[in-house]
């Protein structure tokens, strides 16, 4: 069936949980707001189990309780991978073939995002999820920028490095900061490179969505979960085997 409901304790009960804030001392009253924000929300009875004080002006709750609401799967629209996930013998094998030199991918965090968890789950050679970073691939060549890194200083290091590619991590996401430091990335390296020559810009980050590649300029948006072979397989998919297919 394509039509279902959250489940709780029973298949269909519709039963979820929510988290979140008030800006509000911890008291009856508070929680009392909390269940009235949760049945405003479709929570109907709403259960408040959870509520702690966040300092002396806060409150953060845990709400549960059942929804009417239907989810139709078949109407869920998201992005599909579009090429073969390849292990790193075949990535070091078809960037040796299709470049004849080594692929350079530049790796940062921009702004002032100081969270390299992400970027170094995929470059470093210990690599996320069982899976070696991008620095274990032979034919890949990996600068590493770090943290806070400036986007002048990533385009001119770009620049000098004759990248390929260039991949940012954004974990601070406050007020859009991630949108906002994504989309004045893309402008600086439209501006800086021609199209023909321009690197190929990837993001990644847990509030990113997928599908707003386009909107924010760049080619391709990774979520979260994303390990250092589709990252790998991807790089070669558009920068190898696309020029390969237009020959």
């Amino acid at each position: 069936m394509s039509l279902i409901r959250p489940y709780g304790d029973t298949t269909g009960d519709g039963m979820v949980q929510v988290s979140f804030t008030l800006p509000v001392p911890h008291s009856k009253v508070a929680e009392g707001a909390a269940a009235q924000l949760a049945r405003k929300m479709g929570i109907e009875p709403a259960l408040v189990v959870h509520a702690k004080p966040m300092g002396p002006d806060f409150t953060f709750f845990v709400v549960y309780g059942p929804v009417r609401h239907l989810v139709d799967v078949d109407a869920v629209e998201v992005v599909e991978r579009d090429y073969p996930l390849l292990t790193p013998k075949e990535v070091n094998a078809t960037v040796k073939a299709g470049m004849r030199r080594r692929l350079v991918v530049i790796g940062a965090c921009i702004g002032t995002d100081a969270h390299t968890v992400g970027i170094d789950a995929i470059l470093n050679i210990k690599g996320f999820a069982g899976e070696k970073g991008l620095e274990y691939y032979r034919e890949l060549r990996v600068v590493n920028l770090g943290a806070q890194v400036s986007v002048p200083d990533l385009v001119a290091r770009a620049v000098a490095e004759k990248a390929d590619a260039v991949l940012v991590s954004q974990v601070v996401t406050q007020r859009d900061a991630h949108l906002l430091n994504t989309r004045e990335m893309s402008a600086a390296f439209r501006e800086a490179f021609p199209p023909a020559r321009r690197p190929l810009l990837v993001v990644g980050g847990p509030r990113f969505d997928e599908s707003t590649a386009g909107e924010l300029g760049v080619d391709r948006v990774f979520g979260k979960g994303t390990t250092p072979g589709e990252v790998a397989s991807f790089l070669v998919h558009r920068l190898i085997d696309q020029k390969a297919a237009a020959s």
